[in-house]
């Protein structure tokens, strides 16, 4: 297995785009949550690692949500099914060593301060989950008060008496202090704009450097996003690693170095990572989408693109995934790109995906059998859709390519350990 060289808080970052799209009117909410939390971090004195720990969990703090209706009720300042998405996050952070360690603080983001005091956890596991509620809290106030009125300063004083009205029950009443505090100042809430968000996490970004990172730390950060994307619809669900799986595959029968078939398998993982933004009516649509419905969907590959892009050491895996709708003919979509400019890797990713999403069931119809599949794929190649040297490959090797799409290999493993 390779090593990547990479920034592991540009990483985390990046990809946490990813989850603001999921509540498209909530573009930032993580990177907000996470400034405020930063905040009041410093002006309790938390110690620097601490502070990285708290930050990147309050980025990733709602990698739980992947449907745009549970997003929206999560707008509410309470939900009663709110601990839904605490618990898929804290599983899928609890399986990721770089972030095993914040498992415990996305599960209690929402617990309430009179339940989570008495629990037997760590004080610091304590202090930044209620803190991340908090301002995840106060994030969602302040929506609220700009839908009334723009200027977020006219509504910091309603904010503040919310909070304090909840001191003790819902919050810690020493980090109500805290935040009152820090709230005191007008450029708390001026700096919660975009794009002083975004110059305060490009600071925490440089303070890490690119250092090697082995490719199953790298991977099993990158199924959290994977698996967030085929959560968003039953019919799309292990979508994402069966193209990973006949990416890697595919790469390897065709003797790609090693380290480009470890990105080949990044690439299938990630591909769909701009569907998130997708509204989930559209996904599970069992009927004809309408222009709009179909425009919709068409630019979910420039969005993954486009995240995957601002990765340092991402670069052919963003243009890999970016381009798995494209065609050999430049007929496919979003950049219309014609056969000299796209790589053996893209064209693999292409027919992975295509594939892999004939072997599942869909709304609009059940799971195609391998010859089935193939037959599709090769009238696909033969009017310049997909590349005829990787359908051919496909051919060639059908069943071990079906296994890996559908993933039964590792599905016989699992039932095997369980008996």
């Amino acid at each position: 297995m390779s090593n990547f060289n990479i920034n592991l808080h540009e990483l985390v970052y990046s990809l946490s785009d990813a989850l603001d799209l999921v509540g498209v009117v909530q573009i930032h909410h993580g990177k907000r949550v996470g400034f405020m939390a930063a905040e009041c971090g410093r002006e309790m004195g938390l110690k620097a690692s601490t502070l990285d720990s708290l930050f990147q969990a309050a980025i990733l703090h709602d990698c739980g949500v992947s449907n745009t209706s549970v997003h929206a009720r999560l707008a509410q300042f309470e939900w009663e099914k709110v601990h839904g998405h605490c618990e898929i996050g804290a599983a899928l952070l609890g399986i990721t060593p770089p972030l095993a360690h914040l498992s415990d603080v996305i599960l209690h983001h929402h617990t309430h301060w009179d339940k989570l005091k008495e629990l037997n956890l760590p004080d610091d596991v304590k202090l930044m989950a209620n803190l991340i509620f908090l301002v995840d809290r106060v994030d969602v106030l302040s929506l609220h008060a700009q839908v009334k009125d723009a200027n977020i300063l006219l509504g910091t004083d309603a904010i503040k008496e919310k909070i304090v009205e909840n001191s003790g029950t819902l919050f810690n009443p020493e980090l109500v202090n805290v935040f009152l505090e820090v709230a005191d100042s007008e450029a708390f809430w001026l700096s919660l704009e975009r794009e002083h968000v975004d110059g305060y996490v490009y600071e925490w970004i440089a303070h890490e450097t690119t250092r090697p990172i082995p490719f199953e730390d790298v991977k099993s950060l990158v199924k959290i996003f994977s698996h967030i994307v085929d959560a968003k619809s039953p019919y799309t669900y292990e979508h994402s690693q069966g193209v990973a799986n006949l990416s890697q595959h595919l790469g390897e029968l065709f003797e790609v170095a090693e380290h480009n078939c470890d990105m080949l398998y990044l690439a299938g993982l990630l591909h769909d990572i701009g569907k998130l933004r997708v509204p989930d009516d559209v996904l599970e649509k069992s009927g004809k989408l309408s222009n709009v419905e179909f425009k919709t969907i068409q630019r979910h590959s420039f969005d993954t693109f486009n995240i995957l892009k601002k990765i340092r050491g991402f670069d052919d895996i963003a243009l890999w995934a970016g381009q798995h709708h494209e065609r050999v003919d430049g007929g496919g979509y979003p950049y219309h790109a014609k056969e000299h400019r796209l790589s053996l890797e893209a064209r693999i990713v292409a027919v992975a995906d295509v594939f892999q999403a004939l072997a599942q069931d869909r709304p609009y119809r059940p799971a195609l059998t391998p010859a089935e599949i193939y037959s599709i794929l090769s009238n696909d190649s033969n009017v310049g859709k997909l590349d005829a040297r990787v359908v051919e490959m496909v051919g060639e090797h059908l069943e071990s390519c079906w296994r890996k799409a559908t993933l039964q290999d590792q599905k016989e493993a699992a039932a095997a350990k369980a008996h």
